[in-house]
């Protein structure tokens, strides 16, 4: 969970912002506008789960180009928050297990983060066709896989054959008609599932 306000340049330019006022009861209520903005963009955090560095660095960014319009750019602020989190979360498969290190919202601070699947885990399945004689490539890379923290394995599985490997992809070279079945793929860290998909090779 990652809010803006998080952000030490962020909070600088606000500060800046306050210490500009005229006079110490017109600083008194710019602070008290940072406060709400803050309280809104905390918010705006809390309703999305696993929110990744990149996403706070586009919205810092894109939030400080817009910085001219002070007191509206609070609520702006918020907004443009909102759209990166909600396009971070866009990109994400329906069936995955999150594993990642987030900012926490109301520390500021970075920890491990295990962001559930929204429709907990099922299996997607995918057909794939194949001639006799020829190959077929079984992919379960996802960009999201990237953002896991430690270092998952792909366990392929069919019956009777079982491969792990650090790679994302299998070939399956000079197939038999007895070869086409189901196949399926997890991406697991010390039994861990975090995402897994079913390949329905014809």
């Amino acid at each position: 969970k990652a809010c803006l306000q998080c952000d030490r340049r962020i909070r600088l330019l606000h500060e800046d912002l306050v210490l500009s006022a005229p006079t110490v009861a017109d600083q008194i209520e710019m602070k008290k506008i940072c406060d709400h903005a803050y309280v809104t963009y905390r918010e705006t955090s809390l309703e999305r789960n696993g929110v990744i560095p990149t996403t706070l660095y586009r919205a810092r960014t894109e939030y400080q180009s817009e910085f001219d319009e002070a007191i509206q750019i609070m609520e702006k602020g918020r907004k443009i928050l909102e759209k990166h989190l909600d396009a971070f979360i866009h990109d994400l498969c329906p069936n995955m297990l999150l594993n990642q290190m987030v900012m926490d919202c109301f520390s500021c601070r970075y920890r491990i983060y295990i962001c559930p699947s929204p429709t907990g885990q099922q299996d997607c399945g995918y057909p794939l066709q194949a001639e006799e004689g020829g190959q077929a490539v079984l992919d379960c890379f996802l960009p999201w896989h990237r953002l896991l923290f430690g270092k998952p394995e792909y366990s392929y599985s069919w019956a009777p054959g079982l491969v792990v490997t650090d790679d994302s992809s299998v070939i399956l070279n000079q197939l038999h008609m007895d070869e086409q079945g189901i196949y399926r793929c997890s991406l697991q860290e010390a039994g861990t599932i975090f995402y897994q998909i079913t390949f329905l090779l014809n």
